[in-house]
């Protein structure tokens, strides 16, 4: 009984360490558009653990996080009504707007699992933490646009 208990922990903790290890992490070597990607990616595949929610959390431009609050209230948001389409959708196209040196903005085509198009602008500002200095970061995100259903 004993041996099958330090199992199921080290099976526990090797899994934690998984999935942990599949997180990917803010680094200077990620550029605006892989910011987008990694957010809509992760979106696209959120788990009942909403670690797709987590993963875009992490990507969260720290000043942002001052508005949207803690990851609980972050995680509310996006399974609110504005963001809902984000959450395992069909595919998403991603279109750059404009950018400057800081600061990128793309349009987002998020097609839903009922063949609804929407449309959001995504802001992706460079930002500094302690962890990831000039690293970029979601800014911002717009309500989305309603494009109607699509073929």
């Amino acid at each position: 009984m004993e041996l099958k208990k330090i199992f199921l922990i080290i099976i526990f903790i090797f899994s934690f360490k998984t999935l942990n290890a599949e997180m990917i992490k803010p680094s200077k070597n990620l550029s605006a558009y892989d910011i987008v990607k990694i957010q809509l990616e992760a979106l696209k595949n959120n788990n009942k653990l909403n670690d797709g929610i987590k993963q875009t959390w992490l990507f969260a431009h720290p000043d942002n996080k001052k508005y949207t609050g803690p990851y609980e209230r972050f995680k509310g948001m996006i399974l609110g009504q504005q963001y809902k389409f984000l959450l395992n959708h069909s595919s998403h196209k991603i279109n750059l707007i404009s950018n400057s040196p800081n600061t990128f903005i793309y349009g987002v085509e998020i097609l839903d699992n009922d063949k609804k198009l929407f449309f959001y602008e995504w802001h992706v500002q460079k930002g500094s933490n302690k962890d990831c200095s000039n690293c970029w970061f979601t800014s911002a995100v717009s309500q989305p646009f309603d494009q109607g259903n699509t073929i």
